[in-house]
Order: C-alpha cells, then structure tokens, then sequence
C-alpha cells in the first residue's frame, strides 16, 4: 500500500478532530502545588498520565492560553487540575473548559482537602476513574491529511542544514501535497533569510506579518546582544547565525507559508505555518524566546501539533508532555553514539546509503508508526518535559513600530 493510503486508528474528540494518545494531565496552577501534582503522577505509574504546569502565582495570560490550549489538545482525554487555593489561575476553570470540550475533568484546592497526603490519595482515586472513562473513548479512522506536525532544531552542527533538517522539509512538502499541516518555529534562527521567507507567502497580508515578525525578532536579538547561535553550534562546525539560519529554515521545506501563528493559535487552514515565539513589546516588557528547546517543542504543541520533529546534530535526550517527540540526526557518529535516543538516522542520505526520496518515505512510515501508537524514543524512557514561562504576546500578529525595519 502506498504511503498516503496508510491509515490508523486515532480517539475520536467532542469538537471532531482526532488524537493520536489519549492522555490525562494532572495540571498544577502554582508552584506551591507542584510536588502533590507530580506524586500523584508518580503513584499512578502510567505513561499516558503526565504532569504539566505554570510556576506564577500572579496572572499571565500567556501561559493561561498555553494551559487551555493544552487542555484542548486532541491528544489529551481528560485533565485534573490541582491548585493551593491562592493563586491567580483557578483550577475549576481549567476543569470547566475541558468539560466544554467534553473531556472528564476534576479539579480542587489543596487548602481544601487538608494538606498534602489528603490531596495526593484524593488526586490517585480521581485520575483511576478518569482512566477508566478514557478507555471507553470512541476509536475513529485518522490518515496524513489530518495530522498536524511541528519542526524544531535542538543543538545543530553542520550535518543539521546537509541531512536532517533537510530530510524534515522534504517529509513537509510530502505530508502538505497529501492535506496535511506543518509548522516551523524559531524566528530567531532565520536571521539573515528575510527575502527567502517573504517570496513564500501566500498573499500580500501574510507576508507582511512575516517581515514584521522578522523584524521584531531582529529586534529582539539586539536588545538582548545575542543571537541564536551557541558554543555547541560552533563546535559542531556552524560560524555564524546566517549559516546556521541557512540550515535550520529548510525544515520548512519549499511549500507556500500559510499565515504566522502565535504560541497557541490553532491552524485555520491545511499548509505550512511559520510559528512566531518571540515577546511582542509591552509597557512591563518581559519573556525570552527559546530559552531552551522544550519551550519551543511546547509552543508547536500548543499550536495543535500531534507530533514533533526535533532535528539535532549535536545529539539531544528530550521528549515532551502531550506529543511524542521524533529524535532526527544528520550526524552518523551522534545517532551510533546515542541510539538510545536517537530516532531517525538522516545521514544515510549524505552517505549515499539512501536517496532524498527513499529517506523521507522512512520519515513517513517512522511517523505512521508514531502515529499508530508505537513509542517513540523519548516515550520510552518516560522523558516528558515541558517548560512554561512568563512572557507576553499577542493573540494574533499585531503589527507595530519597530526599531529595525527590513
């Protein structure tokens, strides 16, 4: 059978899209309840359940619309949020949204309850019925072209811009022509390629939300008097931040660009998207961008994305809470280093082992495999890492003054 004709069995979701897991997160809404939250994880002993959570007791609206994004995730069933009892975000909220999206759904105050033991046995008993009714959730047919997937690059070298973020945009140009989505992130590692990624978009409109993105990203890296370029890129053999750009934009592939997303913004049409994570100004300007690569792979997930592809040359072990993470490496010596971790192998294309087309035909059976409930990597060795920070952005593109205009 031909790979655009493979279909799985996915779980079917109240507002008609489809997950490829079916998880519980036990959500914390303060750092004061993390510790309860994460035991009650523990005690389950189940890799469908996970931990998730914001640190700030004070308001953010940016991790409260990361937090519901996740709630409405199509890989996520069902949620028990567990607060303190004092903090901004208020757990039965949380609960309420996902009971609109017909997810089950609990939540209480650890005050409440009467400390932390009382709230730990409470929180086991609830997530064990949770799980019960998950397993009762309606199986529907999913195929290509109803999967979201997310690119991002965690410790390039050069292999990274020859083999596996290549093998990644050309998988992209595949999963688009099938009806499928893809969104890239990293704005600050296409410094240098405004002109590349104007002559893609899709209309005048779009591509003037990716010149002022560009910009503000632009800004951003001179503000802070760092450009996305680290020690390890320079071992593994990249000079400069347009080198590197060069490298990390083709994963994108060579598809029109869409629109560009915020953290959080759902696709509203099929194709590619540009992924925007850096702060928009604000009178108490605060938040970084991409402070590590756990920040970046949530931010796609929030967009919606299934699955993620992280493209490393440098080797990396992380995974995610909500999606499975595909490990990809261009560099032959990482992945026999570090097959532990390792997913894909993309430097068999460089080694002429395998065409470009040959090789992202594996990618696609790799994410079929995923999709159809095979562990990835990182799931196997129970890496569910997230990261959630205090920033302010925008809900949508928002075209401002800047101090850098391209």
């Amino acid at each position: 059978m031909e790979l655009s004709n493979l279909k799985w069995e996915a779980f079917a979701r109240k507002n008609g899209k489809k997950g490829i897991r079916n998880k519980i997160l036990v959500i914390y809404t303060v750092e004061c309840s993390h510790f309860v939250a994460q035991e009650i994880v523990k005690r389950m002993n189940d890799s469908e359940i996970e931990v998730i959570g914001f640190s700030g007791c004070t308001d953010n609206e940016y991790a409260i619309r990361l937090l519901i994004s996740l709630i409405r995730h199509p890989n996520v069933g069902g949620i028990l949020a567990v607060g303190l009892g004092c903090e901004y975000i208020q757990p039965d909220r949380l609960a309420k949204i996902a009971e609109d999206e017909g997810k089950a759904n609990a939540s209480f105050f650890i005050q409440d309850l009467g400390g932390t033991g009382k709230s730990i046995e409470e929180g086991v008993k609830i997530v064990k019925n949770m799980k019960a009714q998950l397993d009762r959730v309606p199986k529907v047919e999913m195929g290509f072209e109803e999967l979201v997937i997310g690119a991002e690059c965690g410790g390039s070298d050069y292999t990274s811009g020859l083999a596996g973020n290549v093998v990644v945009g050309h998988f992209f140009d595949w999963l688009i022509d099938q009806g499928g989505t893809a969104i890239f992130e990293e704005i600050v590692e296409t410094i240098g390629l405004y002109s590349l990624l104007c002559e893609r978009a899709v209309n005048e409109k779009v591509r003037e939300d990716i010149r002022y993105t560009y910009n503000k990203a632009l800004d951003y890296c001179k503000s802070v008097r760092q450009y996305s370029v680290s020690p390890g890129n320079f071992a593994g053999g990249l000079t400069t931040i347009e080198e590197k750009s060069m490298g990390a934009v083709v994963k994108s592939g060579s598809r029109t660009i869409q629109g560009v997303l915020k953290v959080s913004e759902q696709v509203k049409t099929k194709g590619l998207y540009l992924l925007d994570t850096t702060p928009d100004p604000y009178w108490m300007q605060f938040g970084i961008t991409n402070p590590n690569d756990n920040e970046g792979i949530m931010d796609l997930i929030s967009c919606g994305s299934h699955m993620v592809l992280l493209v490393t040359g440098r080797g990396n072990v992380v995974g995610s809470a909500v999606a499975p993470v595909i490990k990809i490496t261009g560099n032959s010596g990482i992945y026999e280093r570090m097959k532990e971790d390792m997913d894909f192998d993309a430097s068999r294309v460089l080694s002429g082992m395998m065409t470009q087309e040959e090789i992202r035909d594996d990618l696609a059976q790799m994410v079929f495999n995923i999709a159809m409930g095979e562990m990835s990597k990182s799931e196997r060795w129970g890496h569910k890492e997230y990261f959630i920070p205090y920033k302010y952005q925008d809900k949508e593109v928002t075209i401002r003054k800047c101090k850098t205009c391209i």
